[in-house]
């Protein structure tokens, strides 16, 4: 699981019928130093399923891969790669440096 900030919104014009209820985030991946409140190193940026309600700004917790179909199965087979398992409220960071 990984931490990623909502930095936007993705808008579909079909999707796949399972998936009805959720909406798809913009999210940056958080790294260590974001998590610290320095400057963030890592460019990454992916989409995330949400059905949990997330805004812009928020940090969410999310898995991928094969972790982010398992709230689904098996009643329902979702074409998933990452999914928004929290809202978090706040993260704390020891930095070793």
């Amino acid at each position: 699981m990984r931490v990623g900030k909502v930095i936007g919104r993705l808008t579909l014009s079909e999707r796949y019928d399972t998936l009805g209820g959720g909406r798809f985030l913009v999210v940056a991946v958080q790294d260590r130093f974001a998590l610290a409140d320095k400057p963030r190193k890592s460019v990454e940026t992916l989409v995330v399923y949400d059905h949990l309600g997330a805004h812009d700004g928020d940090l969410i917790a999310f898995s991928e891969s094969g972790e982010a179909c398992r709230p689904f199965l098996p009643e329902k087979r979702v074409p998933l790669d990452a999914y928004n398992a929290a809202i978090l409220d706040r993260v704390s960071v020891v930095d070793g440096d």
